[in-house]
């Protein structure tokens, strides 16, 4: 038996939240280094550059980023359900079509990111009120970006296929690997090679080029991992290709999901475009507040997506109690780490702002940010994880539905009717916490609903 098996394993039988725990702190883990990974390009661009290159890094650019990559990744999303049924339900024929469907389907939509975000990159930045200090930078940052498309998202795809079959450890590996080399390259091209003197645009771009060249490196290992296996998930890169079946069946889980994530980047983006109305400082201020704000966003994405693994191979075994028990156990872990959290950050917020700016009225301002919305995590939990549960099960529309509903539509509406009332930044935050309330309750409800619906005992 393989060690990955031996993994998988310990998700159907055994004590629930040892295993969940082990696996979650191994994605989080990963998830630090996939943060490190991208905070390096923030605290080098910020020092080397100046706020105007993290605002152009951090802000709006950010934002297409995750909107489009955000969408295949989410639809890869059902990809990994899938896979992680069939892989408890020991089904190897159908492991091997929607290993080889999602990486199919990771191509095709690397291709086509590139080809749309190179002709919209200069359009998508200008409607977004991006400040205009920093509109030339974050278009070439956008255009560069877009360049390393496929490998980003046959990443993300290959490390969800090993994610799915219960092995956490690998991806980890990539992850710290390329960390590391990122670190090099950021070093290299901003501040060896000088591009952070020379100009904004040119050390963004030196930034930019960097993380796609570790992207590459990370795509390349993770394919290799994957060939090299011998489960029935290994990749033959000749049947890599899409089996029409196994494509509805990805896209009936995967389209919500990518829908949802779409969704919630278009209402951050209308939340981002609010900021941009106060100028470069709260830009800056906003951007590096987000890479503060990502302490609990990567611990309860990757508390989520543990439950999705854990819920989609119980689920597909037929172990229903295991299932209700994923998501039981994993709310206690998650209050357990996130009030603590909250309370790291309103003590010694202010300090990690000075990691990434100096500027002391983009950091008056980051502070605010932190102590007005630190104190609401909370009330995000039951989203994360009743959705990672629901999906796990195969249930993507509802998920879906009551995320537009709770999280998007009632985002933009706070913007678009209350925000023009009362133009401050206090009133944008507030959409935060109302929207996550909402939308927990929803979740409870709809969760509750579909148990007993489905006899899920």
């Amino acid at each position: 038996m393989t060690a990955q098996s031996k993994n998988a394993n310990s998700i159907t039988q055994g004590t629930i939240w040892k295993s969940m725990l082990m696996y979650f702190s191994t994605l989080l883990l990963g998830a630090f280094f996939q943060q490190l990974y991208n905070t390096v390009d923030a605290v080098i661009v910020g020092r080397a550059v100046g706020s105007e290159g993290l605002a152009a890094v951090g802000g709006s650019a950010a934002m297409v980023v995750n909107l489009f990559v955000g969408f295949f990744i989410g639809l890869s999303s059902g990809a990994t359900v899938v896979i992680a049924q069939f892989y408890g339900a020991d089904r190897k024929s159908e492991v091997e079509k929607a290993v080889h469907t999602s990486l199919a389907i990771a191509m095709i939509g690397g291709a086509i990111i590139t080809v749309i975000g190179l002709l919209t990159a200069s359009w998508i930045i200008d409607i977004m009120n991006t400040p205009k200090e920093v509109i030339e930078a974050s278009t070439a940052y956008l255009r560069v970006y877009f360049l390393g498309m496929i490998a980003n998202l046959v990443y993300n795809v290959g490390a969800g296929i090993l994610r799915a079959v219960g092995d956490s450890k690998r991806p980890l590996y990539v992850l710290v690997i390329s960390c590391f080399v990122n670190i090099f390259l950021d070093v290299f091209f901003v501040i060896i090679l000088g591009l952070g003197k020379i100009g904004v645009k040119e050390g963004v771009i030196g930034a930019c080029i960097a993380t796609v060249l570790c992207q590459i490196i990370s795509a390349v290992i993770v394919m290799v991992m994957l060939i090299r296996s011998n489960d029935s998930y290994q990749v033959k890169l000749s049947q890599i290709g899409v089996d029409s079946d196994m494509l509805k069946r990805i896209i009936s889980i995967g389209f919500p999901a990518g829908v949802q994530s779409t969704m919630y980047t278009l209402s951050n983006m209308i939340i981002q475009s609010a900021i941009n109305e106060f100028g470069k400082n709260a830009t800056a201020a906003w951007a590096a507040y987000g890479k503060i704000d990502v302490l609990f966003w990567m611990t309860i994405s990757s508390l989520g997506t543990a439950v999705t693994t854990f819920a989609g191979q119980n689920y597909g075994a037929g172990k229903y109690s295991r299932v209700r028990g994923t998501a039981r156990q994993a709310f206690v872990i998650a209050f357990i780490i996130t009030v603590p959290l909250s309370l790291i950050l309103l003590m010694w917020g202010k300090g990690l702002l000075y990691v990434f700016v100096e500027d002391t009225a983009v950091i008056e301002i980051g502070v605010q940010m932190i102590n007005f919305l630190a104190p609401f995590y909370l009330t995000y939990v039951a989203v994360e994880i009743l959705s990672g549960a629901l999906r796990g099960m195969g249930s993507a529309l509802m998920p879906m539905l009551i995320t537009l509903s709770g999280i998007c539509i009632l985002r933009v509406v706070w913007i678009l009717a209350v925000f023009p009332f009362n133009k401050t930044i206090e009133t944008v935050e507030t959409s935060y916490p109302i929207t996550w309330i909402t939308t927990s309750i929803l979740f409870i409800i709809y969760y509750i609903y579909y148990v007993k619906k489905h006899n899920i005992r």
